[in-house]
């Protein structure tokens, strides 16, 4: 009888530690330590870094900062944090990041909208058309600097729900917009951005 406990305790394990995704059905992700930030992140240290328990994005009009990833999202999944743009006019959630592909969901300052969109992102190239796309659904709001915003995003089958301070909301059905279906999780940052309480879980 102990020897099955322990061979069902050691399999989870297993399944957990050997997951491709970002987020297990019995784990929720969460964002604490500069060790597995690096573990679980593709970053370059000088656009994003980790201070205590906050995450900071910077990045310029001409070279955005970004962060992505290692691991895929799960189909289903919800994302909760907080965000503060300190610095310009852009904050970028990259969702289902599938080689140059992603769905944009961002809070944009000079439109004061916040969107979603169909993005595309060259690592390594800042030319025109190789980075952000088409905004798809939009939805005005206010947005400042220096102001801390709830972000909550849900999608499960095949539906997206962005919310922002659980009151302005956009919501679209993924395949039904020609949007990627699968992928990971990236930031991006016109200027600075800060992060805090990210967690990430399965549906």
């Amino acid at each position: 009888m102990r020897f099955n406990y322990y061979a069902a305790v050691l399999t989870i394990l297993l399944l957990t530690s050997c997951s491709n995704s970002i987020s297990t059905v019995r784990k929720e992700y969460k964002l604490a330590e500069v060790s597995k930030l690096k573990l679980d992140w593709n970053i370059d240290s000088k656009e994003w870094f980790l201070k205590k328990d906050t995450l900071i994005g910077t990045g310029g009009p001409m070279h955005w900062g970004v962060i992505r990833s290692k691991r895929r999202l799960p189909k289903n999944y919800e994302i909760d944090f907080k965000a503060n743009m300190t610095k310009e006019s852009l904050f970028e959630i990259m969702l289902n990041s599938d080689k140059e592909n992603y769905i944009r969901t961002y809070l944009y300052q000079i439109d004061q909208n916040i969107v979603i969109g169909k993005g595309v992102y060259y690592k390594d190239n800042d030319e025109y058309g190789k980075r952000g796309g088409k905004s798809l659904f939009t939805k005005p709001m206010k947005l400042e600097n220096n102001k801390w915003y709830s972000i909550k995003i849900r999608v499960t089958n095949n539906q997206l729900l962005f919310s922002v301070d659980n009151q302005t909301y956009l919501e679209c059905f993924i395949e039904k917009s020609n949007l990627s279906q699968q992928g990971k999780l990236g930031f991006i940052t016109n200027g600075e951005v800060k992060i805090t309480d990210l967690s990430i879980k399965t549906l």
